[in-house]
């Protein structure tokens, strides 16, 4: 029996901690975004295939710009997942136009939103997957959530009548989940959610519990991960890691988004790292960032960092290329989820 035939064998601080029902937890459905396995070259059509192969019923696709630009690709696409019983939503890019990670050559944010909601309805969609940028906007994080308020609030005629929703991720470099809340406010929750991660936080210095709690009510959909912290010389280290191999309490994070988000399915973003990233926090300079976070919820990150153990990257299997690489860590992912279901 080889490997995936084995696979397919097998708000928040006021949420209870009662043990979830049993059928409960089996409606709960499994997908992935197309990135956790980045790197085999795959179509839309193959990231369907294989996402069935291993028995997921949803995948969130970055669509390429050729096929956005198609309807009729954007429906054969469709019309594939239909046929594997995959339901889809669309991760798109950013559509805050001051960030580095803005693509102007795709046209103005009206344009990008416009094909953006066309795809999503397409998919049979309500909501699809954006950001706000990354590490460059992070110095001026004030500026670009005024920018990117300003420029939703410029198509949110377009997004009311297609009852459609922008589903912001609280991406890893750019933005505090209290940060988001205030923009998700400001241009208003009927045009802007959440893509709830549970592994950015700690690039963000927050506690992923701590996340789930401020954003879960603005949650449309999400991307879940695993993660480590632990302190070393220079401040505290964190990295990405297959679930269940982390010290965040992701099986509780579990429980409380399923108790919170009964009918929404656990998405995948399973983007295991490298080397760790370090948070420089003894060094003065580092919290030029990070001035106006408050020392409550710093604390609450520091307490995960204290319970942590180093948790370096395994070594690379030799004849293994990275993208055969993800295939397993996210089967690993997937059949350890699926046996937490039946135990919370």
């Amino acid at each position: 029996m080889d490997r995936r035939t084995s696979v397919l064998g097998t708000t928040a601080a006021a949420l209870p901690m009662t043990r979830l029902s049993a059928s409960r937890t089996a409606g709960v459905e499994l997908g992935s975004i197309d990135g956790s396995v980045s790197g085999n070259q795959f179509s839309p059509a193959q990231y369907l295939d294989y996402f069935r192969s291993i028995g997921l019923t949803w995948a969130m696709l970055s669509l390429p710009t050729a096929v956005m630009a198609d309807e009729s690709a954007i429906q054969q696409v469709r019309a594939h997942a239909d046929g594997l019983g995959i339901r889809l939503q669309l991760a798109y890019t950013s559509l805050c136009p001051t960030s580095r990670s803005f693509n102007a050559q795709l046209g103005t944010v009206e344009e990008q939103v416009t094909r953006a909601v066309r795809a999503t309805k397409i998919f049979g969609a309500t909501c699809f997957r954006s950001i706000v940028g990354g590490d460059p906007e992070r110095p001026q994080i004030e500026k670009h959530i005024d920018a990117m308020v300003t420029a939703i609030r410029g198509v949110r005629s377009r997004l009311v009548d297609a009852n459609v929703k922008i589903a912001i991720e609280n991406h890893g470099g750019d933005i505090q989940a209290r940060e988001l809340k205030m923009m998700i406010e400001a241009v208003g929750r009927d045009v802007m959610g959440v893509c709830l991660d549970s592994g950015n936080p700690v690039w963000m210095l927050e506690d992923p519990h701590l996340t789930l709690e401020t954003l879960i009510p603005y949650t449309e959909t999400c991307h879940v991960r695993d993660s480590a912290v632990w302190k070393v010389p220079q401040g505290i280290a964190v990295r990405w890691v297959n679930m269940g191999e982390g010290n965040v309490d992701i099986d509780g994070w579990i429980r409380k988004f399923v108790e919170a988000k009964p009918g929404l399915p656990i998405i995948f973003e399973n983007l295991v790292s490298g080397a760790p990233r370090v948070h420089a926090i003894y060094d003065a300079s580092f919290w030029n960032n990070w001035r106006q976070m408050p020392a409550a919820d710093f604390s609450r990150f520091l307490t995960v960092a204290d319970r942590g153990t180093p948790k370096p990257a395994a070594p690379t299997v030799p004849g293994r290329t990275a993208g055969q690489q993800k295939i397993d860590d996210l089967e690993a992912s997937v059949r350890y989820t699926r046996e937490l279901l039946k135990r919370i």
